[in-house]
């Protein structure tokens, strides 16, 4: 059973959420928050595989609760890092970079489809990241020259397959696109994958992402 954290300062789209996931069959709903600040309490005491989280709150934003949240799980020993997929009415390209700076792992918004709210859940709690299609064609327009505008000093230990990779999971793609773009096998990309976050020193997808758009890494696609 997949466990799940809704946070939501607005009682009808908080409560909207929970009979949603509440009706998918494999979500379970272990709490609702509805400030930053009650999401870090119970993100703590009922340990979800996945948080929703609003970032406009009053008190505690969601940003800050998101980072909280994680750097709380990542000083508990055994307890398994959440994934967080932020939710939102604004399509902000600041407030996608500053989401991912702190670990979250998606950002869609609140006008997502149902359908696609619950597969985006399956998708970030699997590992993968998740944009909605306007927020990923802003962070790709934002960091479309050729110049790296922050080389990461971890790249110079990449090998050439691994700034390959590296720049097809800035361009968005799975491990399954980016096995099928390279004709590797999806455990070979994971592989890849897991190498250049652990020498970049990320702990997560969605932090790669960030870093390959800062660094000019990003590959264009046809």
């Amino acid at each position: 059973m997949l466990r799940v954290l809704v946070v939501d300062d607005q009682f009808l789209i908080r409560s909207g959420l929970t009979a949603l996931l509440g009706a998918a069959p494999g979500i379970e709903v272990v709490a609702e928050a509805a400030d930053g600040e009650e999401a870090v309490r119970l993100a703590a005491e009922t340990r979800p595989d996945v948080v929703l989280m609003d970032i406009r709150m009053p008190g505690t934003d969601g940003i800050t609760a998101t980072e909280r949240i994680l750097a709380e799980a990542d000083g508990a020993g055994g307890q398994a890092r959440p994934k967080v997929l932020v939710l939102t009415t604004f399509d902000s390209d600041e407030y996608v970079f500053r989401a991912l700076r702190v670990g979250a792992s998606g950002f869609l918004l609140k006008d997502t489809p149902p359908d696609r709210l619950l597969a985006a859940i399956a998708t970030v709690h699997a590992g993968e990241m998740l944009f909605s299609p306007r927020a990923l064609r802003g962070i790709i327009a934002a960091y479309a020259g050729p110049v790296a505008r922050d080389p990461h000093p971890g790249l110079a230990a990449l090998t050439p397959r691994e700034r390959e990779v590296l720049g097809l999971v800035g361009a968005g793609l799975s491990n399954a696109d980016i096995a099928g773009r390279l004709v590797l096998s999806a455990a070979t990309v994971k592989t890849h994958v897991h190498r250049c976050m652990s020498k970049l020193g990320v702990s997560s997808r969605a932090q790669a992402v960030v870093l390959a758009h800062e660094s000019g890494l990003v590959a264009r696609l046809p």
